[in-house]
């Protein structure tokens, strides 16, 4: 019996059915092993001595570990399955380290689908762990753990932020500057004209294009009446163009552009659209047979492998003809590229999303194998024709225009269900005239950029190259843990104390929010996967100028008696610090004791997102009695002084009787200043309240 060692016990039951009686197959569950928390600095790392690291097993690890152990003894052979990145290498690593096998001889699968035909040409063509992977990924471990040690443990004592670290640090700053662009916006008055023509009872919106020869903008009112003024009720027809255009399909998916596409066209947010890919890639039971559906979902290459090319150019053929089939896009090259697995495609092109729907548990994993299924065959097809018919009007001087376009050729979007509305020609000739039947100015205004949604911000990452596929998601994740920023319907906003750590690290450690000196982290750490560089070198490289920045920053920080906040005294113009107090940290003068300035916290107010119902203007707000105790109150008090209680927590909402004042309400125990007692849910409406009985039990 050989044992087979996996990453994922969801891919068990799938690979062991591929592989036959002869085979176990049980899953690591992720790493095993760590770096320890002992040493200098807790660092778990011999710095003196090449850097050499103290790995453990993590406690929770320990009862799989035992296991795996247990099993190993029993096996024939063992053999390594873990997933093909730098991550999976590791693993695989420390797998033959603690299991004690022989590093040179022992097995290593590598496949990027989980489907028979990959299970078994892998363990045809196994090959043995990847070392220079295994350096790359312990370097960048050991480098994620000197800053993150040593940074995190600085903000969480000075600034109470819960860490910092190499990839989410510059991310936070791309937020952070971006934010900044936001709050800096200033907004200026603009006019747009809105009007219509029609032709043969269908109504075309039409666009303002020159005043006068020269390109039109209207800055104020003045210049939009005086357009006004100048258009008569008929347009006269000046040119008619006609022009054929196509459009190319996109690229496969990458783990990058998968997760933009579902959050534009699905909203998934990034850990949504990681999860169910996973669940794809992991497979599903398809009939008689349980199969990954998707390729490995951890890639930044575009490339499609000529296997899959030829199926798909085979199933193009067989279903829709000669007509629509393409040729394969040019791989397209990004910001340090590895290229190590081919893009994200489905696994058949017989699977089709409307095939494969009733095996999926639910309509949100359909989706996204749709969106995944025909971006990857659409990328072999032909491109869609369209023809474009634009007509220039004229008026006293003032030039509009619009366009009708129809499809010639549907190419790739043959793929799509909608069906598309059949449009022709209206019969035209220049200088024939057109009634002007809606005529329209509007005021508007510039409106700032909008906040980074969690697409765009993996967008950026991969353009400057920091953080990995694999790490996009978990980073963004972290971010939002740590409480630096927050997410609305998708879209990405900076704490207060997410703009505090980026400015306390700008400050004082301004490589480690750099995305130029993270990237070219990345690029060194690249190297060492290829051969091209040793982990010794790179991490030499890195350490003493990072050390030194730390030595700087706690001189500087000593110096000024605390972090700076990038303000300044009011009083006596010294460097605004953070300090400790006996009642926690606070902000005061550097040039304490001469001044004895202390900045007043100036507390965020939490909005309810309602508007006040009396007065119908201003926002309601959360605040806080005396005991604690939270309500909502208008932002305008005290001009207007509407209150109603919070929401109850679940353990308060107990419905102990019908209100005997109102119809509709319930008396459920609230507590208030003196304690419990029982009132009414319709409160402030109805005011019915009553004592709490001491001996009453309620059920919830």
């Amino acid at each position: 019996m050989k044992l087979v060692i996996v990453e994922s016990p969801a891919k068990c039951a799938t690979i062991k059915r591929y592989l036959g009686q002869d085979y176990m197959v049980e899953a690591s569950i992720g790493h095993i092993c760590d770096l320890a928390t002992t040493g200098r600095g807790g660092l778990g790392v011999d710095i003196d001595n090449d850097f050499t690291p103290n790995y453990v097993i993590s406690p929770k690890k320990r009862s799989v570990v035992n296991e795996l152990i247990r099993k190993a003894a029993h096996a024939d052979e063992v053999i390594l399955a873990t997933d093909p990145d730098r991550e999976g290498e590791a693993i695989a690593w420390h797998l033959a380290r603690v299991l004690k096998l022989d590093i040179e001889k022992t097995k290593r699968l590598e496949f990027h689908e989980i489907t028979r035909a990959s299970i078994t040409e892998a363990l045809e063509t196994p090959r043995t762990i990847d070392l220079n992977l295994v350096s790359s990924q312990e370097a960048r471990r050991i480098i994620d753990r000197i800053i993150g040690f040593t940074l995190s443990g600085l903000v969480s004592r000075k600034i109470k932020s819960k860490s910092a670290g190499r990839v989410q640090s510059a991310t936070l700053k791309m937020i952070c500057d971006h934010e900044e662009e936001i709050d800096k916006f200033v907004s200026e008055e603009y006019w747009v004209l809105n009007a219509k023509t029609i032709i043969d009872k269908t109504e075309y919106e039409l666009t303002l294009q020159t005043i006068n020869g020269q390109k039109a903008k209207l800055n104020n009112k003045e210049d939009a009446d005086a357009l006004l003024k100048m258009l008569g009720d008929n347009l006269v027809i000046k040119e008619i163009s006609r022009k054929v255009v196509t459009k190319e399909s996109k690229e496969p998916f990458t783990t990058s552009t998968l997760q933009q596409e579902a959050f534009a066209k699905l909203r998934f947010g990034t850990e949504k659209t990681q999860s169910i890919a996973q669940k794809l890639y992991e497979g599903i039971t398809v009939g008689d047979e349980h199969m990954g559906l998707i390729t490995y979902i951890r890639t930044d290459s575009t490339r499609l492998s000529p296997t899959y090319t030829q199926r798909a150019t085979n199933f193009i053929l067989e279903t829709f003809g000669k007509e629509y089939l393409g040729h394969p896009k040019k791989l397209k090259s990004i910001s340090n590229m590895q290229d190590a697995h081919e893009a994200i495609r489905p696994t058949s092109n017989h699977h089709t999303p409307e095939y494969i729907k009733k095996f999926l548990k639910d309509g949100d994993e359909y989706k996204l194998y749709k969106l995944i299924y025909n971006r990857a065959l659409a990328s072999l097809m032909k491109s869609k024709t369209e023809e474009v018919m634009e007509i220039t009007l004229e008026s006293n001087g003032v030039t509009l225009s619009f366009e009708i376009t129809r499809t010639l050729f549907k190419g790739y979007e043959i793929l799509d269900d909608k069906k598309e509305k059949v449009i022709s020609f209206p019969e035209l000739v220049e200088g024939e005239v057109l009634p002007l039947i809606q005529k329209e100015v509007e005021q508007k205004f510039t409106q700032p950029p909008a906040h980074y949604s969690e697409a765009k911000v993996v967008k950026l990452m991969e353009e400057v190259g920091i953080g990995r596929p694999s790490t996009y998601a978990s980073t963004i994740k972290t971010l939002k843990q740590r409480g630096y920023t927050t997410n609305s319907q998708g879209n990405i906003s900076i704490t207060d104390q997410g703009k505090k750590t980026v400015y306390v690290l700008e400050n004082y450690f301004a490589d480690v929010v750099n995305v130029k000196y993270t990237a070219k982290m990345e690029t060194q750490l690249d190297n060492v996967s290829k051969g091209i560089e040793t982990r010794n070198q790179v991490l030499e490289r890195f350490y003493q100028p990072f050390i030194d920045d730390v030595n700087d920053a706690n001189e500087k920080i000593k110096k000024e008696g605390g972090i700076t906040t990038g303000e300044k005294c009011p009083e006596c113009g010294a460097n605004l610090v953070y300090k400790e107090g006996k009642h926690g940290q606070f902000i005061g003068c550097s040039n304490y004791p001469k001044c004895k300035y202390v900045k007043k916290e100036e507390k965020e107010i939490e909005k309810v997102g309602r508007t006040c119902p009396k007065c119908n203007v201003h926002e309601l707000v959360y605040r806080k009695m005396k005991n604690g105790r939270s309500f909502i109150a208008c932002s305008d008090y005290p001009n207007c002084d509407y209150v109603e209680n919070e929401a109850p927590t679940a353990d308060e909402v107990t419905i102990y009787k019908k209100c005997p004042d109102c119809e509709d309400g319930n008396l459920i125990k609230k507590r208030g200043s003196h304690g419990y007692f029982l009132g009414c849910t319709n409160y402030p409406k109805c005011h019915h309240m009553e004592k709490l009985p001491r001996k009453t039990k309620y059920k919830k």
